[in-house]
């Protein structure tokens, strides 16, 4: 019984945890994250699911983008069990469209993933 109390309060206690070394997986190296020179250039997305139902066809999740240049961002309702091909002609549809009449930019839009957006 004592063996445990002591277990717990070390790994509760808030000087211990500071004490111990990381025994987790290294984290990678820093790299710096690349500064956009034009609207829309760079663009961040992620998913909000969870949500009560609303809309005309009860929509219950919303994707985000939000462009890294001005920081605008833009909300489209979705559905949590949409595919990926709903979802990327979501995104072509009312990102990239918008996007490359806004910057001017017709080139091919390239995409990038870090995973942790």
């Amino acid at each position: 019984m004592w063996q445990k109390d002591v277990a717990e309060y070390c790994r509760t206690c808030h000087r211990c945890q500071k004490a111990n070394k990381s025994t987790g997986k290294r984290l990678g190296n820093m790299i710096k994250i690349q500064e956009p020179s034009r609207p829309w250039e760079i663009d961040h997305m992620d998913w909000v699911a969870g949500l009560p139902p609303g809309g005309e066809r009860s929509y219950n999740a919303c994707l985000v983008t939000v462009d890294r240049f001005s920081k605008t961002p833009i909300f489209l309702q979705c559905d949590e069990d949409d595919t990926a091909m709903d979802t990327a002609l979501l995104i072509w549809n009312r990102v990239v469209r918008l996007s490359l009449c806004r910057s001017g930019n017709w080139a091919i839009y390239k995409f990038d993933c870090d995973c942790d957006t």
